[in-house]
């Protein structure tokens, strides 16, 4: 199950449970509707809920991630499975946009709306 956000340019998903294909195609039309309207796009997917997802899923993702290579500017990405962070790796391939991994959504929200990156503690 998703939730939608849609607010200007930017679309905030929520994945809770199992990930879809309907789902999947549901946050397509999203973005597709922002491309039209907006022009590049950024996302924030918050995946932090997410039990999983189908391999129709993955296979759509890549699909889609081809598709629109440069339709997208910031894509955040909050989870804390490395299976999906691999994936991001794997996208990153297939788009133009600046895709970040975070563990909070305040640092997420902040940056995927313009903001920079906090500097590493060191």
């Amino acid at each position: 199950m998703i939730s939608l956000d849609v607010d200007q340019n930017l679309i905030a998903v929520t994945v809770m449970g199992q990930f879809t294909l309907a789902d999947y195609r549901e946050f397509e039309e999203a973005v597709a509707h922002g491309i039209a309207f907006e022009g590049k796009v950024n996302l924030l997917f918050d995946l932090r809920d997410m039990l999983s997802y189908s391999v129709d899923v993955a296979w759509e993702e890549l699909k889609f991630s081809r598709e629109h290579k440069n339709d997208f500017g910031r894509i955040a990405i909050l989870t804390g499975d490395e299976w999906v962070a691999w994936s991001m790796w794997v996208n990153r391939m297939f788009m133009s946009a600046d895709i970040r991994l975070f563990d909070e959504l305040e640092a997420a929200q902040a940056w995927v709306t313009g903001g920079e990156l906090p500097a590493p503690v060191i």
